[in-house]
């Protein structure tokens, strides 16, 4: 039985808090995949951008910040 992680839409900040890095840095290494996440929705990532990121960036030290 296989476990699916279910992400819940949070902003840039949240997602720098779970990764344990700045803001900066979260910027950083978004820069590359912005083409393939889009445009987020004023400040926030949909639940579907947050999946992307983790595909991207691995899984974050603090994940219960990101999922449901």
């Amino acid at each position: 039985m296989s476990t699916t992680i279910r992400y819940k839409a949070c902003n840039k900040t949240t997602l720098a808090n779970a990764y344990n890095i700045s803001l900066y840095t979260l910027q950083k290494w978004l820069q590359p995949i912005l083409h393939v996440i889009g445009d987020c929705n004023g400040n926030i990532f949909n639940p579907k951008q947050v999946s992307i990121i983790v595909k991207h960036l691995g899984l974050p030290e603090d994940l219960k910040l990101i999922s449901v």
